[in-house]
């Protein structure tokens, strides 16, 4: 996205309602991206190979949600200001916090993700 030119960028990303998206689908994702591993977790509390797999991915998303708390929501409250116009002086910094804080929500989704399937994959038929 760093291509696209400023006016563009801010024109997908910040007024076309996606926000609102996140908030009624994608943050009830989030959490149940942490609560069902964990109680995943806990059922497999006996299988340490798979209990400490399917651990590792629960903390990891809920890393990456502290993650986007920490990197992504700061740069989304100061998009909520932005309204059509000329580019705002902060563009670049913002840009790069908003797609630097994506990159390691994704990044830590992935890993935990890959951690998950292992834990799965780990699992004994008892």
């Amino acid at each position: 996205m760093t291509r696209w030119s400023p006016a563009l960028w801010r024109e997908a990303t910040v007024f076309n309602a996606q926000f609102q998206l996140f908030l009624l689908v994608g943050a009830p994702l989030d959490l149940a991206a942490i609560f069902c591993p964990a109680l995943l977790a806990w059922m497999l509390r006996g299988q340490a190979t798979a209990f400490w797999f399917v651990l590792v991915a629960t903390l990891l998303y809920a890393v990456s949600l502290a993650l986007w708390f920490g990197l992504v929501k700061p740069a989304n409250d100061v998009l909520a200001t932005w309204t059509p116009g000329p580019i705002p002086e902060n563009f670049a910094a913002i840009r790069l916090r908003w797609e630097t804080g994506h990159m390691a929500v994704t990044a830590a989704k992935a890993i935990g993700f890959i951690s998950l399937a292992f834990g799965m994959l780990s699992i004994r038929q008892v």
